[in-house]
């Protein structure tokens, strides 16, 4: 039997692969580089501004998509921005030298992130639309495309990691950010060759609480999703930390003669870059996690891969075979990151009620990498600062057992908290 490929496959496919290439470029090297020019103590607020922005921004753009512009014209306009900002961003880092300040970079770079993280949505109402227009099944047909997401996010970092310009490697330099910038213009010109998307103007006007989902808000009167969005937030608090500080923590070892010529050491976004392989891979055990070991469960297996995801980084060194700690770290990040992510989406989607699901969806996400990866990140630069920055006997390994004891902590709390909802139905 032939198996027949339509063309929009592959136009998604390479919309898909840029959209998170454009991320890769940068997301893991970046607080590496701000270490390298002195900004090392202000990495925690380049990656709080990615939550920051994630509690409004995307709900604005798409409010703007959803009634007053073509979803793939939003997308190239994001886009656009972002890639400007994102390349000014590097431009003054190149002027600058070894002169750069925290406030135009912050500025520059906050105004790129801010136009980005709606793309995130938007390139995936982008698609369902294109896969409707060719009666194609987003639930059966998506996943596969949406895996070059991935392939595209590793294969930015392994440019950033091995590539080099004017002697210096990218994961070293501000041409991490002039690349992603470059990368976001491509793909604003290659959003509008997507097909049209429908603009709904004769919908009846909402209420501000309708067009922000705040009606989700009242599921928190049902104590136990008022307790999984609790941990939703405090597991949140968890994501950034490796993508702001595994980087700067594996340029560290450049000052001890004995790991300064490691792989580890040099090549520290490609070892970063099987996270992203893990996490994959990962993706494809939740079918048969969730039948066998139900929801709260598989949930629990991602808070304490976070203990650890943390405690192996601060056991590990670039040597063998403490590499291997390392290595171990990266496999259980894609349990760690899908397993909750996942099952807490499938949670909502079970539990909440119809008329809000989509809005419930959104607060989960706002919980998540919203409001808790913005605290998490600025208490991460907190517990980094206090072991390592501003302290006269820099430890990074203690501040990577904090991290551990944190997630711990949670997931106990979680493991007592929460009811397992199929137990709860059984027993009914």
């Amino acid at each position: 039997m032939q198996i027949k490929i339509k063309p929009v496959t592959f136009k998604l496919i390479l919309m898909l692969f840029l959209e998170f290439a454009v991320w890769g470029a940068y997301l893991t090297s970046l607080g590496r580089y701000l270490g390298n020019i002195g900004l090392g103590s202000q990495i925690k607020w380049f990656f709080a501004m990615q939550g920051i922005v994630s509690i409004f921004m995307p709900t604005l753009m798409g409010i703007v998509a959803d009634k007053k512009m073509q979803a793939q014209k939003v997308l190239s306009m994001c886009h656009a921005f972002a890639g400007l900002f994102m390349a000014g961003a590097g431009v003054y880092c190149m002027i600058s030298g070894d002169q750069v300040q925290f406030a135009p970079l912050f500025i520059l770079y906050s105004l790129s992130v801010a136009f980005f993280m709606p793309t995130i949505a938007l390139v995936n109402s982008v698609s369902y639309n294109a896969m409707a227009r060719e009666g194609m099944d987003p639930v059966k047909e998506f996943p596969p495309i949406r895996v070059f997401g991935t392939v595209g996010f590793i294969c930015s970092m392994l440019l950033t990691n091995f590539l080099s310009i004017g002697g210096a490697r990218m994961q070293d330099s501000f041409w991490q950010l002039i690349s992603s910038g470059a990368l976001s213009l491509i793909l604003a010109g290659y959003a509008l060759s997507m097909p049209e998307c429908p603009i709904d103007k004769n919908k009846k006007d909402e209420s501000l609480a309708d067009a922000f989902g705040l009606k989700a808000f009242s599921l928190f009167k049902d104590g136990q999703f008022a307790i999984f969005f609790i941990f939703s937030m405090l597991l949140g608090a968890s994501l950034q930390i490796t993508n702001g500080y595994a980087n700067t923590f594996l340029s560290s070892f450049a000052s001890n003669p004995a790991f300064a010529d490691s792989f580890a050491v040099k090549n520290s976004n490609a070892l970063i870059a099987i996270s992203q392989a893990s996490e994959t891979l990962c993706i494809l055990l939740i079918p048969f996690a969730m039948k066998k070991f139900g929801i709260k469960n598989v949930m629990l297996i991602a808070m304490f891969a976070w203990v650890f995801r943390f405690g192996l980084f601060g056991l590990g060194n670039p040597a063998m075979p403490g590499v291997l700690l390392f290595v171990l770290s990266c496999i259980v990040y894609g349990f760690a990151f899908d397993f909750f992510n996942i099952s807490g989406s499938l949670y909502v989607e079970q539990k909440a009620p119809v008329d809000i699901r989509s809005s419930a969806q959104g607060l989960f996400m706002m919980m998540t990498n919203g409001f808790g990866a913005t605290i998490g990140t600025l208490a991460a630069g907190a517990v980094v600062d206090a072991c390592v920055y501003k302290n006269p006997n820099p430890s990074w390994p203690n501040a990577w057992y904090i991290f551990a004891a944190y997630a711990f902590v949670v997931g106990i709390l979680f493991w007592i908290l929460f009811k397992d909802p199929q137990k709860k139905q059984a027993k009914a």
